[in-house]
């Protein structure tokens, strides 16, 4: 059978309060798995308004509607209006997800700070950021978190270092084609890394022609070949479980045509062993639809 991982990044409050428990609905109708990463700390999201100066950004605002997909308030938080604490605020909805059947993970604690800041941020402020979530998860689900998939799939050795020395058993912190172990600066190797293989809505829709109408076909496109080692889709609950629940509905549905195992990280992870997985590096690069530079699968050293 096919596989293919449904990874789901909650980015906001919105997202948490509105966003998620409409996705579990959804993925529970079509009885598939998925891996919920959540922030865990305050909602800044206001705070990209500085992401003005960084070259295609503005493009991609236009073309995906953030003020409709995000909202007025969203867009202010951590600016005209104090970030909430979204751990605080939805810590119920994430216990219902667990509860519910689905994975659950870490995305980060603070969003921005972390998108923005940790390229070149210290191992100090790295590892603060990565404990305050890590406490945060274990304090909500009673549990260490055991799943990761970085903002902005923005990482640095630091945090790599660190989700391996405690334990982390499947991150998912670049993009890429194909699981891998990541050999680290040092020459250590990190937590496995299952990569974001396909490109996200937001990159797509508004770009050669694609619109809500005809993404979810043009992806589907791109899944018709059988992929040697599965596919990684991120999603974004503040999209696809909001205004784009409509295309996640056709990509589920059009998946499952296709043959598709639709399940979590941990869930395919278990399948697989990670000492037979070829070695690679997370290096900086680019993905077409998506401004700035990320963390992409690159050659072992």
């Amino acid at each position: 059978m096919r596989d293919l991982v449904l990874k789901i990044d909650v980015d906001t409050l919105r997202g948490t309060l509105e966003g998620v428990p409409a996705l579990v609905r959804l993925l529970r109708a079509h009885e598939v798995g998925a891996t919920f990463l959540f922030s865990l700390g305050p909602d800044h999201t206001g705070r990209a308004i500085k992401r003005v100066f960084r070259k295609g950004f503005l493009g991609k605002v236009k073309r995906t509607s953030v003020l409709e997909h995000y909202g007025l308030k969203t867009l202010l938080y951590g600016t005209l209006l104090p970030g909430p604490d979204i751990g605080l605020k939805a810590r119920e909805v994430m216990r219902q997800v667990a509860a519910a059947g689905f994975e659950t993970g870490i995305h980060t604690w603070d969003h921005i700070a972390w998108q923005d800041g940790v390229s070149r941020a210290t191992p100090q402020w790295t590892r603060r950021q990565l404990q305050r979530a890590a406490q945060r998860y274990q304090d909500i689900f009673e549990r260490p978190a055991r799943l990761h998939g970085a903002a902005g799939w923005q990482m640095n050795d630091s945090a790599l270092h660190y989700l391996h020395s405690e334990g982390f058993l499947w991150c998912s912190d670049c993009r890429g084609t194909s699981p891998f172990l990541p050999v680290l600066a040092d020459g250590t190797v990190g937590c496995p890394q299952l990569p974001t293989t396909l490109p996200t809505l937001d990159e797509l829709i508004g770009c050669d022609g694609l619109d809500a109408s005809s993404v979810a076909s043009h992806l589907l496109s791109l899944t018709r070949e059988e992929p040697p080692a599965g596919h990684v889709f991120t999603l974004h609950a503040e999209l696809e479980g909001l205004r784009l629940a409509h295309v996640l509905d056709a990509l589920l549905h059009g998946w499952k045509t296709q043959g598709y195992r639709l399940q979590g990280m941990a869930e395919f992870g278990a399948r697989v062993d990670p000492l037979h997985l070829p070695l690679g590096t997370l290096v900086a690069g680019t993905v077409p639809g998506r401004s700035g530079t990320l963390m992409v699968q690159g050659l072992a050293p």
